[in-house]
């Protein structure tokens, strides 16, 4: 029907017609895919829930006398040091030490500690001094063994995000058939199937409405925390074989991404610290994918509704790496507030804002109604015949 390049230049001209993936869903219920993909050029998608395996590269320039850091604190939380003098990676789940050098328990967490490197990082979005404490190695080429100072954003040379997984396309449902709260990285999980849990947004979810990756490849522009980010590889346990329905949505966790992009042009809005009790710090963060419609396939895929997308319910009380489940519900069952299991009413709730998916969505296509933000080929794509994960490591759904 149209090209990429075609699509830019309408856009460049300001006269692209673009829909959020919720508005193409209700049009295309209303007028078929057919009339839909006639006039429309593209299709923004977002979420914004925990993604915990993200963070963020700092450089900080070298000091006078020079420094090799070898162990470095932001706020009192660790920052891996092994690259270059001044190289630092703060992952969003690293947990503030105490004062002898231990990660403090969550369990025994007090407000002070109730931080993460996903606050450290939203710290530093939002333009907040950081506090810095670094050891290093002398050598006769960096002599200064200790530094101590406050940086920011301004301050510092690079500060990009980096994160190795992110954008699960599907997750599952937790919940807990034992005697005992769990906590867990979806947090609380009550007894006896006292309520469930889902992280991810469902068919608003942005891989969802690709579940072929046949839109999105290595070098994708997307949004990220509030700024432009890329698709740079796979993400960590992707897992591309996972089984799918007709309409080839995965029944389960699946294929994931890694992003990159410059924190220093992002908005503390779409990167927040969280915390979830006696399990640990995370980081909420806005990502939207534009689908550009080439054909009407594009448009088909991104009419799939809540009632026919599915996730397995998992029981956490089993502490087994392959636990048992009641089987899969629909995210139409779940958005409802109640799913039955085993014949049992359960409350169920997102950790995702609903809200806040739909207004990244609605953000990137603002952005790309002005012409500030343009769609890429990807220069590769994302592998979905392969995974790196034996399958039989897996839960079977």
């Amino acid at each position: 029907m149209r090209s990429l390049a075609e699509i830019n230049e309408k856009i460049i001209q300001k006269k692209a017609t673009v829909l959020t993936v919720d508005e193409v869903k209700a049009q295309v219920v209303e007028l078929g895919v057919t009339e839909v993909a006639k006039k429309v050029d593209v299709i923004t998608t977002g979420t914004f829930e925990p993604m915990e395996s993200s963070g963020a590269i700092i450089n900080l320039g070298h000091t006078d006398p020079p420094i090799k850091i070898r162990r470095a604190w932001l706020d009192g939380v660790p920052v891996y040091s092994g690259f270059g003098a001044v190289d630092l990676y703060l992952g969003a789940s690293c947990t503030v030490e105490t004062k002898d050098g231990e990660e403090a328990r969550s369990r025994k967490a007090t407000p002070k500690i109730l931080r993460g490197g996903g606050h450290v990082i939203e710290d530093l979005v939002a333009g907040k001094a950081v506090h810095l404490r670094a050891e290093g190695q002398v050598t006769d080429c960096y002599p200064r063994a200790t530094f101590e100072t406050t940086i920011s954003r301004e301050t510092i040379n690079q500060f990009y995000l980096f994160n190795p997984r992110n954008l699960y396309q599907n997750f599952i449902v937790g919940v807990n058939g034992g005697d005992r709260t769990l906590f867990t990285y979806l947090g609380p999980l009550q007894p006896r199937l006292g309520n469930a849990v889902y992280s991810n947004p469902g068919a608003i979810s942005p891989l969802l409405n690709d579940p072929d990756l046949q839109l999105v490849g290595i070098g994708t522009r997307i949004f990220l925390g509030g700024g432009i980010g890329y698709v740079s590889w796979e993400g960590t346990q992707h897992f591309p074989l996972q089984k799918r329905l007709p309409n080839r949505t995965p029944i389960g966790p699946a294929a994931t991404l890694a992003l990159i992009g410059d924190a220093k042009q992002m908005d503390p809005r779409w990167i927040r610290g969280c915390y979830f009790k006696n399990y640990g710090p995370s980081m909420m963060l806005g990502v939207g994918i534009p689908y550009p419609v080439l054909n009407e396939e594009v448009v088909a895929r991104c009419a799939v509704q809540d009632k026919e997308v599915v996730a397995p319910i998992v029981d956490f009380s089993i502490p087994r790496r392959v636990r048992p489940t009641f089987g899969l519900v629909s995210y139409a069952q779940l958005k409802s507030g109640r799913i039955t299991i085993e014949g049992k009413s359960v409350r169920s709730a997102p950790l995702a804002s609903m809200f806040l998916s739909r207004q990244v969505a609605i953000e990137l296509k603002q952005w790309i109604e002005a012409g500030t933000f343009t769609l890429t080929e990807p220069v590769s794509p994302i592998p979905m015949e392969r995974s790196f994960l034996p399958q039989d490591r897996w839960t079977e759904f």
